[in-house]
């Protein structure tokens, strides 16, 4: 038996950015501050984010407290809720075009800045980090945020994607070993065996192709290590056919024990399920957590738990958030304190418990951080490799990621592994 229902096709809109990055290629001059109607620090910092929901608006909330307690600025959050990168690129891109940028605004570090970067639009703002946060951070981080190699973000936070989770006493009914399970195609056995036990083998939502296109990642990562998808970033895609078809292939039969209605739910209700108790897995980042945290009688360690997805152990996939100081800035001193601010300890401390997340500085202490996110920091420190990814925005340029994701929207509607890899070598 399986539990497979494929998707509905339907029109997938896309905002590349490619048009947003040509349109701000020049605009960005050098006017003075000043000279922009409407600049000034007198109404306080204004900060464009998309943390309007659950813990991240609490962890957003005790940022721009930290923020207000330790400097002299007051901040005017503008949130723009709904499409996450998407929404708040399109608005941002249209203000810098009008020469009305914010403040600051959040940001994947990565190949999403280069829109930006690009055209100049971005002040470095390395010497507005706090005096050695520089050193706390890992290089892989620093370097996230220099696409140009001047620091242009601060980061905020790190969620790990490359994260599977599991229910402990589904997995005991079943007789499924997580400690067995070393390889993407062991994961594989794992979900026919829960499945032959009348659970779902892997809960997951195709509503929205990111979710499909994560999947991938660290399969793809499993199967074939971070210099080989590093390889794929790196746009030499056309060289690895025979890796990405062997992966999509995999992600085929792993589709064959997805929940019934993976095509209508979303990524929460998808994994509701592992609390439910009627599936035994859920692949995402570590934001899948709260929800465990959050349920009654569900205790880490005890009803569930989680391990490195298989063949990606010393991997630490980063999603990370950041803010910058956008050219033309209205409010330079405020935007200047906000940087610092972030990328000090007492930021990080404040932000990441919570968001889910973790501190990109190494140094932050970890008291006040849930087991699981102790668990989580221990993991980042020990990582060998750390890698970006493509499915939320720093692993390639924009107009390439969008055309990615319309291929794994595809994808998710024919489960055809030979069409979606031609599709994938055809964007390089």
């Amino acid at each position: 038996m399986a539990n497979r229902r494929s998707a509905t096709r339907r029109q997938y809109l896309l905002a590349t950015g490619a048009a947003g990055a040509a349109a701000l290629a020049g605009c960005v001059d050098d006017e003075d501050p000043e000279d922009v109607e409407g600049n000034g620090d007198g109404d306080g910092l204004e900060i464009v984010h998309w943390w309007t929901a659950g813990g991240e608006e609490e962890a957003f909330n005790a940022l721009v407290d930290g923020f207000e307690e330790e400097t002299d600025y007051e901040a005017n959050p503008n949130p723009a809720p709904g499409g996450a990168g998407t929404a708040i690129d399109t608005e941002v891109q249209t203000r810098v075009l009008d020469e009305d940028p914010p403040g600051t605004f959040q940001i994947w570090p990565g190949e999403a800045l280069r829109t930006y970067t690009d055209a100049d639009a971005l002040e470095p703002v390395g010497d507005h980090w706090e005096d050695g946060a520089e050193d706390a951070y890992l290089e892989s981080v620093v370097e996230a945020s220099s696409p140009e190699g001047e620091i242009v973000a601060v980061p905020i936070n790190i969620h790990r994607l490359n994260n599977i989770f599991y229910n402990t006493e589904v997995l005991d009914d079943a007789g499924v070993d997580i400690d067995g399970i070393e390889s993407p195609e062991d994961l594989l056995e794992a979900f026919e065996t829960a499945d032959d036990a009348g659970y779902v083998g892997l809960a997951q939502q195709t509503q929205e192709p990111w979710g499909t296109l994560q999947l991938w990642e660290v399969v793809f990562t499993g199967q074939h290590g971070v210099d080989t998808f590093q390889q794929f970033l790196d746009g030499e895609a056309a060289d690895l056919e025979e890796e990405i078809n062997e992966s999509l292939s995999l992600l085929e039969e792993y589709s064959e024990y997805f929940n019934e209605d993976a095509g209508t739910v979303s990524w929460d209700e998808a994994n509701a399920g592992v609390i439910t108790g009627d599936a035994a897995f859920h692949h995402n980042g570590d934001w899948a957590a709260g929800e465990y945290q959050g349920a009654e009688d569900f205790e880490y360690g005890e009803e569930w738990d989680y391990a490195a997805f298989p063949g990606t152990d010393g991997v630490y996939t980063l999603v990370m958030d950041s803010f910058v100081m956008p050219a033309n800035n209205p409010s330079p001193e405020a935007t200047e304190a906000f940087v610092e601010y972030c990328s000090t300890v007492d930021a990080q401390e404040r932000f990441n418990p919570p968001k889910g997340s973790i501190p990109p500085r190494t140094d932050v202490p970890t008291d006040e951080f849930p087991p699981f996110l102790q668990d989580q920091m221990e993991d980042f420190e020990a990582s060998d490799e750390q890698v970006t990814s493509v499915s939320h925005g720093s692993g390639l340029e924009p107009a390439q990621a969008s055309e990615v994701e319309e291929a794994f929207a595809v994808f998710t509607d024919n489960w055809d592994p030979d069409e979606t890899t031609q599709d994938l070598v055809g964007i390089f």
